[in-house]
């Protein structure tokens, strides 16, 4: 059964422009516009990024890459990973039916803080994934200090 369904161009309209007011408040953070993707390249890892007391640790999902394929970078305070994953040609008497994997130039760039050590930042890449260490400053550490109280 084919389901038809009338074009209305005010619904579309007026869901265009919901859609930028919403990224205007917002600061364009949580939406995608296909432009932005195209210009970023064909595909954007995933990324956590947890804070814990004494590093921020940012892990990023980067299947079927080698460490060798990424470059992370700090510059005047903005850490940047980027990389490229190639799709490999089909070899001679091979074709491929679907290519869903997305392929093609990444790069994701985040502000640090002024509480982490950008010269003792560490990376790891295991299984597909990036953990990048990022340590926090001696004085941004959380401190406890023990006070005796007195009883009267």
């Amino acid at each position: 059964m084919v389901m038809l369904t009338r074009w209305n161009p005010m619904t579309d309209l007026m869901n265009h422009r919901m859609g930028r007011l919403f990224d205007e408040m917002l600061g364009n953070g949580f939406r995608q516009t296909a432009e932005e993707r195209s210009l970023r390249g064909a595909w954007v890892p995933a990324i956590n990024i947890l804070e814990r007391d004494e590093a921020v640790v940012i892990t990023a999902d980067l299947p079927g890459l080698k460490a060798e394929d990424v470059e992370v970078t700090v510059d005047e305070g903005t850490l940047t990973i980027r990389g490229e994953r190639k799709l490999v040609e089909a070899s001679e008497g091979e074709t491929y039916h679907r290519v869903e994997r997305h392929y093609g130039a990444f790069e994701r760039s985040f502000n640090l803080p002024t509480s982490i050590d950008s010269s003792k930042i560490a990376a790891r890449f295991a299984d597909g994934e990036m953990i990048l260490t990022l340590p926090k400053r001696e004085e941004a550490k959380p401190r406890s200090i023990k006070i005796q109280v007195e009883a009267n």
